[in-house]
């Protein structure tokens, strides 16, 4: 489908959000959700499985360290060109500069969450603040099979 900014077809995107329990089993339930989602409009399967890891990384990091609460939110944001996901937590918030410079071992079991998100993505934002929590905002190019419905709607609002 190539390459457009976000602004080319400011009408058509597709919007999707998710208010979760902080339970281990809402991350497969999240990243199904996610998934199936990006199938059905026609993802291509290779950034459908980048996103879908990426996600999985940024749920399993606000279970672990984002501290008291009882939910968290997840949105996805399709547009003609990029992803864009969400994971937003009302934990006690962290400092993204610390990690600076941190690189965790290839055989270490943790710690390479972050590194793996940002090889995943192409852009990765983390905005925290103290005591009120931290969203996680990632950003992937995406592509679509040229027979998806998402490029079928594109097609009839004039916009391929």
């Amino acid at each position: 489908m190539g390459s457009r900014s976000a602004g080319e077809h400011p009408g058509v995107h597709l919007t999707l959000s998710l208010t979760l329990p902080r339970d281990e089993m809402t991350v497969p339930v999240a990243r199904h959700v996610v998934r199936s989602s990006m199938r059905e409009v026609g993802v291509d399967a290779n950034c459908v499985s980048d996103i879908e890891i990426a996600l999985t990384e940024a749920c399993t990091n606000v279970l672990k360290h984002s501290g008291p609460g009882d939910k968290y939110d997840v949105s996805l944001i399709l547009d003609p060109s990029v992803a864009t996901l969400r994971v937003i937590d009302a934990g006690r918030g962290f400092d993204f500069d610390s990690l600076e410079g941190f690189d965790a071992d290839h055989d270490d079991e943790q710690g390479r969450g972050v590194a793996l998100i940002q090889a995943l993505v192409d852009q990765v934002k983390f905005t925290s603040i103290p005591e009120e929590g931290t969203i996680v905002h990632l950003e992937k190019e995406l592509e679509f099979d040229e027979a998806s419905p998402f490029t079928e709607l594109l097609r009839r609002a004039g916009g391929i």
